[in-house]
């Protein structure tokens, strides 16, 4: 829900601002401070007159539930007459439904036409999108060349999507001339933004020395900067580094706090290795163990250490 939020969010703020107007920035005002009734009351009207920024705007409501029901068929309406008017924004958006099949047919092949639109306007994460159905060839004919041209694009713009991919294609080799020193590159920048998955990879490629040399202090690093993220993945190993020792100092009490975590996000391997640092723990160790995981998901892994 948080990644659609930010995109949202992200979709208003690209608006050029010859599209906006008073009244629409009372609407965004309103938004902002999480009042999306008012919004939406302010950009209905601007929306209905044809304001691409308020159709955008009442779309992103319907599609994420924000003042209404969650409508997706309502959302692809709205995005559809600003796509229409050729905003990349509406036309990022309504690819992202086709794709999924939310409130329209899933349509491989209609998402791919409306991100190339977006994409060739400029919008990084159409292009992002656009370079990985390429890749895979949904949609579309695979064609790792043009993917790769994509995904640069995206990458240059600092995308971070655009750059753990663009980094994956440097390391096998598709599209590119394989560089494991490309491929680090990209998926460093995107690690370094907080891209939760491009840290997860960079971790898993020091701790396996693909690309790089084995680094099991670098990689429980970036396992940690992703497991505060909430990435269960990187919990569970996370969990399994201060389990093992691995590039960290043994400590069963945080393999406890992190295993727990990531049995308690769904990762169902967790708690057989939990139990196992249990066996090396005096109760008072697993009571606090068991404070520090109530803490840290309560705050939202702010508070972790």
């Amino acid at each position: 829900m948080r990644f659609h939020v930010v995109a949202f969010a992200l979709a208003l703020i690209l608006i050029p601002p010859a599209a906006v107007g008073q009244d629409f920035d009372e609407g965004m005002t309103a938004a902002r401070r999480g009042d999306h009734v008012r919004a939406m009351q302010e950009w209905r009207p601007l929306a209905e007159r044809g304001h691409a920024a308020a159709q955008i705007g009442i779309g992103g409501f319907y599609e994420l539930g924000l003042g209404v029901a969650v409508d997706y068929a309502e959302a692809a309406r709205w995005y559809d007459l600003a796509a229409r008017q050729g905003f990349a924004n509406a036309q990022h958006l309504l690819g992202r439904l086709y794709l999924r099949g939310d409130g329209v047919p899933k349509d491989n092949a209609e998402a791919v036409r409306l991100y190339r639109q977006a994409a060739e306007q400029g919008h990084a994460a159409a292009q992002s999108a656009l370079g990985l159905m390429i890749s895979a060839g949904l949609g579309t004919l695979q064609d790792y060349s043009e993917a790769v041209h994509w995904l640069r694009q995206s990458a240059e713009q600092g995308h971070p999507r655009g750059q753990l991919d663009l980094g994956v294609m440097y390391m096998e080799g598709r599209g590119v001339d394989q560089s494991d020193a490309d491929a680090m590159l990209w998926i460093f920048r995107s690690a370094e933004q907080g891209y939760v998955d491009a840290q997860l990879v960079l971790a898993l490629f020091y701790r396996d020395g693909r690309g790089v040399p084995e680094d099991q202090s670098t990689a429980a690093h970036w396992f940690r900067m992703a497991a505060q993220q909430g990435d269960v993945r990187a919990q569970l190993h996370l969990g399994a580094v201060y389990f093992q020792g691995q590039g960290v100092r043994q400590d069963f009490v945080l393999a406890h706090v992190w295993l727990n975590i990531a049995s308690a996000n769904g990762a169902t391997e967790a708690a057989a290795l939990r139990d196992a640092a249990a066996n090396s723990m005096t109760p008072a160790d697993i009571s606090e163990a068991q404070r520090r995981a109530r803490v840290c998901m309560a705050s939202d892994y702010e508070d972790c250490n």
